[in-house]
């Protein structure tokens, strides 16, 4: 369907799978296209590559104009796994090339689980638990954010599908050397789908796409949590109590809690990514420990992805209705572009 010539908003979600992005227009908030990469975008020394970004993410832009009978985009915003820490060019870049190639005069610069969390839950308050090969947390009473974990698969990212992998195997590696702790079912699972315990070390340690390797064995944890293994049930509880410890720490401090009249304010909480997919097996254990450790949260369904959560934020930018808080890197809306 197109509108013809008019105002339209931009949403971009840049990950490790590509770069995907959606025009929208700016008034109805309808979308007209959506075009993908394949190619994640390159991250150096220097960070994020900001022209390797705008090399593939102009001409979908373009593209998707033109299909759309022309007109202005009014208002972009960009969610990019990575920004908050290596995004230090895409704040100093991306600015003066978007305002000089589309005429863009208002900007957003997020990091993924901001759009996350926008996609998720909008702009009301409340907490979003991202959980595929990494875990991370984020809340917000609209005032500040509040992050929890999202420190890699070496120092955190408890809970998520790479530690989930990552103690399936260590679980197998213990059945295979008859220690204690061992499960023989992770043990067949491992030999077959990633080799004999010899081989499985020197396969995985030179990988740099380690935590996705990782990550790739959650689903044999899961399978064999359904067929009753009691070791890997109890590292899926284990998880569960991590990702609920991650969403109890982002809750606003005002929320979820009883308030002094006696009433409690609700905390609305939604999950997303990946990870879910497991299903009961990890889903039964993360509920319960929500109810436990949040007792007033609200469990919600997200209402969409890190794509529709960019479209959001560029459509508050160009509406002058944002009300999520600004962060330096993780939600960073320049005063001025090019021009």
């Amino acid at each position: 369907m197109t509108h013809g010539r008019g105002s339209w908003v931009l949403g971009v979600d840049s990950g490790g799978s590509g770069l995907r992005t959606a025009l929208a227009h700016a008034s109805s908030g309808e979308q007209a296209g959506t075009a993908e990469s394949r190619e994640p975008v390159r991250t150096g020394s220097g960070g994020i590559d900001a022209q390797h970004l705008l090399d593939q993410l102009l001409p979908m832009a373009r593209g998707l104009l033109e299909k759309a009978g022309g007109g202005t985009v009014s208002a972009v915003a960009i969610g990019a796994a990575g920004m908050a820490t290596l995004g230090g060019r895409l704040r100093a870049e991306l600015p003066g090339a978007l305002a000089e190639s589309l005429g863009v005069r208002r900007l957003a610069l997020a990091a993924d689980a901001i759009t996350a969390y926008a996609g998720a839950l909008g702009q009301r308050p409340g907490a979003v638990v991202a959980a595929g090969t990494g875990m991370i947390a984020m809340g917000t009473d609209l005032s500040q954010w509040h992050r929890a974990d999202g420190w890699g698969h070496l120092l955190g990212d408890s809970g998520g599908g790479a530690w989930i992998g990552r103690a399936g195997l260590e679980a197998a590696l213990r059945a295979h050397d008859g220690r204690r702790g061992g499960s023989p079912a992770l043990l067949a699972r491992m030999t077959s789908v990633l080799g004999p315990a010899e081989e499985v070390p020197g396969m995985l340690y030179p990988r740099s796409d380690r935590p996705a390797v990782l990550a790739s064995f959650a689903p044999e944890v899961g399978r064999c949590a359904a067929d009753g293994d009691e070791v890997s049930t109890g590292i899926l509880a284990v998880a569960a109590r991590h990702i609920a410890e991650a969403a109890a720490a982002v809750c606003p401090p005002a929320m979820g809690a009883p308030a002094a009249t006696g009433a409690p304010e609700e905390c609305h909480v939604a999950l997303t990514g990946g990870l879910l997919k497991l299903g009961d097996p990890l889903l039964v254990p993360l509920r319960a420990e929500l109810a436990r450790q949040l007792p007033y949260a609200r469990p919600v369904s997200a209402a969409g992805d890190p794509l529709t959560g960019a479209l959001s934020i560029a459509a508050a930018l160009a509406t002058d209705s944002l009300r999520l808080p600004l962060h330096p890197t993780l939600l960073h809306v320049p005063t001025e572009l090019g021009g």
